[in-house]
C-alpha cells in the first residue's frame, strides 16, 4: 500500500474508516490493558480518530503517528488545541498538553523520537497494510516501544469479498506477524454491527498482546 493511496483518500475526504464516536471495542476492552491515569499510549496510523478525544478526557496520554498532514490539522481542530508543530528528523512533530502526533511514515519514527509509552492501541494500523508489509510494521512496533502490551483490534472475513482496506487479518496472521514477540488473548469475537462495505460475513475482533519473557 503506497503512501499515496492514503493522501488521496484524505485530499478527497473519502475517509470512511473515519468513526465518529469513540469505537466500541475500545470501550469495552480498554480496561485490560490494566494503565493507570497519566499513562502514555502509542496510536499507529491514528489519523483524526474520536478515540483520542476519549483517552484525553480519561486523563490518558497520546502519542501518534500519521502520514496525512491533513487528518493531525484536523483533530487538532477537533480538539480545540492550538500545537506546537517542528521538524524532528525526517517527521513533523505536533505538540499540545498531554498530546504528541507525528506526521509522516511510522517505519521513520525512532525509540528516542517516541519516547517511552506503556501500551500501544492498534485500530487501524495493521489492518490498513497489506501481507507484505505486516512482518516489518510488527517488528518495527515492538523495536520502537519495547514491545509493550497493546489492545489490538481487526477484522475476520473471506478477502475474496471485497478488497482491502482494511483486510482480514485473522488469529494465524495475527500469530504469524506478532506471535515471536507476543502472546495472543482473544478478548472479542463477533460480527460488526451493520456489516463492513454492504458485507454482513465479517467478524471484528479485540485482542490483548502481552510481551513474551
Amino acid at each position: 500500500m503506497e503512501a499515496q493511496f492514503w493522501h488521496d483518500r484524505w485530499d478527497k475526504g473519502e475517509i470512511a474508516f473515519h468513526e465518529g464516536k469513540p469505537n466500541r471495542l475500545l470501550l469495552k476492552h480498554f480496561d485490560a490493558l490494566e494503565l493507570v491515569e497519566d499513562a502514555r499510549i502509542f496510536l499507529p496510523l491514528c489519523g483524526k480518530a474520536i478515540d483520542i478525544h476519549w483517552l484525553l478526557d480519561k486523563g490518558f496520554r497520546v502519542v501518534g503517528i500519521d502520514l496525512s498532514a491533513i487528518a493531525i490539522d484536523q483533530l487538532f481542530d477537533d480538539l480545540g488545541f492550538e500545537p506546537s508543530v517542528t521538524e524532528d528528523g525526517d517527521l513533523t512533530r505536533y505538540t499540545a498538553p498531554n498530546i504528541d502526533i507525528f506526521v509522516g511514515d511510522v517505519f521513520a519514527l525512532t525509540p528516542d523520537q517516541l519516547g517511552p509509552v506503556d501500551a500501544i492501541y492498534d485500530r487501524a494500523a495493521l489492518v490498513a497494510l497489506p501481507a507484505a508489509m505486516r512482518a516489518r510494521y510488527a517488528a518495527h512496533l515492538a523495536e520502537i516501544t519495547g514491545a509493550t502490551r497493546q489492545l489490538l483490534l481487526s477484522f475476520d472475513y473471506d478477502q475474496t469479498l471485497f478488497d482491502g482496506p482494511p483486510f482480514s487479518v485473522d488469529e494465524a496472521e495475527i500469530e504469524r506477524v506478532h506471535g515471536a514477540r507476543y502472546r495472543l488473548h482473544l478478548l472479542e469475537k463477533g460480527r460488526i454491527p451493520g456489516g463492513l462495505k454492504r458485507h454482513d460475513a465479517v467478524d471484528e475482533t479485540a485482542w490483548l498482546l502481552t510481551a513474551k519473557g
